[in-house]
């Protein structure tokens, strides 16, 4: 049996089912980007401490690996509503990232005083390589063939600590507080460095399996999400008018 032929007997519910997890879990929800906002602080705070224990705790709860996955998935499926949503999440997920490393940089500049300097915890997030390419590459290839693989699924943590999509990001706001563009710039071009080498394996790695089939699963995830989301924000709200209605009330 060749190598190859491995990915075509990969069974269907499985893939049905990896499809499934990837889509959910790269919705673009509250709990989202809310888990964004927390690993890339806990990022920005380990590289200033100099810990990577730290470091390494906010690779494990950051899920931006999701929707990376997902622009490779829509890729291979030539799916354009999937592959808007994903690269809008990405952005967003980015965006977020930026500004509460840059804002929690700004905070320890003001209570510590002085600049930052480029320690060799910060200098080793600001150096894209063709190394680091390659990490993507086998990280996308690792990520995407645990999804479809039930018992592999525990090996997904350590993928996100490889490719380290979060810390760079933490280091780019770190660079921009400490109005050093050298840092930022590096630590941009080290993202997406790994970015592009998971999208590139991710998408091969999803087309061996002929995943273009499944875009029927894939849309109906997403209309329920949507749905989901829409019920939360629904929700929500109506906490916030029964707020402001007491708030009323009271004055």
């Amino acid at each position: 049996m060749s190598f190859l032929s491995r990915f075509q007997t990969i069974e269907h519910e499985d893939k049905q089912r990896a499809v499934h997890v990837l889509v959910q879990r790269a919705t673009p929800d509250f709990d989202f980007f809310f888990m964004i906002t927390l690993s890339v602080l806990m990022a920005t705070f380990g590289l200033l401490a100099g810990s990577e224990a730290i470091i390494i705790g906010s690779m494990l709860i950051a899920p931006i690996l999701y929707p990376v996955l997902g622009i490779a998935l829509s890729l291979s499926m030539s799916d354009q509503a999937l592959l808007r949503q994903s690269l809008w999440t990405v952005a967003k997920a980015i965006g977020i990232s930026f500004v509460a490393a840059t804002a929690s940089a700004l905070l320890f500049i003001s209570v510590h005083g002085g600049t930052i300097h480029e320690t060799p915890i910060i200098a080793a997030r600001t150096s894209p390589s063709l190394l680091l390419l390659l990490v993507g590459v086998v990280a996308g290839v690792a990520v995407v063939y645990a999804l479809v693989k039930p018992k592999l699924s525990e090996t997904l943590p350590g993928v996100a600590i490889s490719v380290a999509l979060i810390p760079p990001l933490a280091t780019a706001g770190i660079g921009f507080a400490g109005l050093n563009l050298a840092i930022t710039l590096g630590a941009f071009a080290t993202f997406f460095v790994n970015v592009f080498g998971i999208i590139g394996a991710g998408m091969i790695t999803f087309s061996l399996m002929n995943v273009y089939s499944l875009r029927s699963v894939a849309h109906k995830t997403m209309e329920k999400e949507a749905v989901r989301v829409e019920e939360e924000n629904k929700k929500a709200q109506a906490v916030d008018d029964n707020i402001s209605l007491k708030d009323i009330h009271t004055d």
